[in-house]
């Protein structure tokens, strides 16, 4: 294992400047050390801000990016810009760990948008990397765990048994409701603010920032309709909750909050964790805080509703995302025999 220092720099600090390079060479070695360190640090910072995505989505390309600069570093390899046979030992390294085919795949897609944003040539559109990278696929890769998806008439029943007094009770079921028929993923519910809310009479609109799918932060809405049974009425309860909240005083920041003992609001903003624990507790371990989502594609798609009308809602971009989000049991619900009229 090499020494954590740039392999020019090695060599000026090994030997005598006298026995290998004069003086203003060896100045310019470590110059040249310095700059590659800076460089790859700047590079990590522009990744993050080039994705252009969600907080945790700029999080985890500047991590990688930093992970792979640091593997460069402990093999004596440049990173910016990489070899092919760089990355191809990279990823390998990665898939023998047991990584995840998909944490390999964000890993690459770091590396190249660093590259990229520097203006560089990417190691990763060379054909002898892209077939390594398929041979990874094909014998490491395992089909992607993807959440389950509920019947309405099991969520109906779960949201029913939600305690009916107190701040937390309305909370919870506000948090399954709004979740389930805004189809909303994670960050985007619990990062929902009271102002974002416009209740009309027609429905509740609920106005985007950023997110996954909207990263420049464009005007979106989404349309919470009001259901004949109050008690599962995403609109009554979310008014519910809201009024709850200005008797507190409360008339903009998060729309969602943790509580303390007693139930009393605290002023910090759920967490998405917190939301998984809820989602699970009342809906089953099975379930997660995406099944939300994932059930408001599947249900809506049995019900009749076309890719058009779900994307409407879900914002997804191609109906490609919208089919694979469908948790279809394709041999039952969706089979040419329930029509035979047997």
């Amino acid at each position: 294992m090499l020494d954590k220092i740039h392999p020019l720099a090695q060599v000026a600090v090994k030997q005598p400047e006298s026995a290998i390079l004069p003086a203003s060479a060896a100045s310019e070695a470590v110059g040249a050390a310095r700059s590659t360190q800076q460089l790859t640090a700047k590079a990590a910072r522009y990744l993050g801000a080039g994705q252009q995505g969600t907080d945790s989505t700029q999080r985890a390309y500047a991590g990688d990016w930093k992970r792979f600069s640091a593997w460069c570093e402990q093999h004596g390899a440049e990173p910016l810009p990489a070899g092919v046979a760089t990355l191809i030992l990279f990823v390998t390294d990665l898939a023998d760990q047991g990584r995840k085919v998909a944490t390999i795949q964000r890993h690459v897609a770091a590396v190249v948008k660093a590259h990229r944003l520097s203006q560089l040539a990417s190691p990763a559109d060379d054909p002898n990397f892209k077939a390594v990278l398929q041979g990874i696929a094909r014998v490491e890769g395992k089909a992607q765990q993807q959440a389950q998806a509920f019947t309405m008439a099991h969520f109906k029943r779960s949201v029913r048994d939600v305690p009916q007094n107190g701040p937390k009770g309305l909370r919870d079921r506000v948090l399954l409701l709004l979740g389930l028929a805004g189809a909303f993923r994670r960050e985007e519910l619990v990062g929902l603010n009271i102002e974002q809310l416009r209740f009309g009479e027609e429905a509740l609109i609920v106005s985007m920032g950023r997110s996954k799918t909207n990263q420049t932060a464009l005007a979106q809405e989404k349309a919470i309709f009001y259901s004949a049974d109050r008690g599962t009425c995403p609109v009554r309860q979310t008014r519910a909750w809201v009024q709850l909240l200005e008797q507190q005083g409360r008339t903009h920041g998060p729309l969602f909050v943790s509580l303390h003992k007693g139930e009393r609001l605290s002023r910090k903003r759920l967490s998405t964790t917190s939301l998984n624990a809820i989602v699970k507790r009342y809906l089953g371990g099975q379930y997660s805080a995406h099944s939300l989502r994932a059930s408001f594609v599947t249900i809506a798609k049995l019900n009749g509703a076309d890719d058009a009308e779900v994307m409407n809602q879900t914002k997804h971009k191609t109906p490609d995302m919208i089919r694979r989000y469908t948790r279809l049991d394709t041999i039952v619900q969706q089979n040419a025999g329930k029509k035979l009229g047997l």
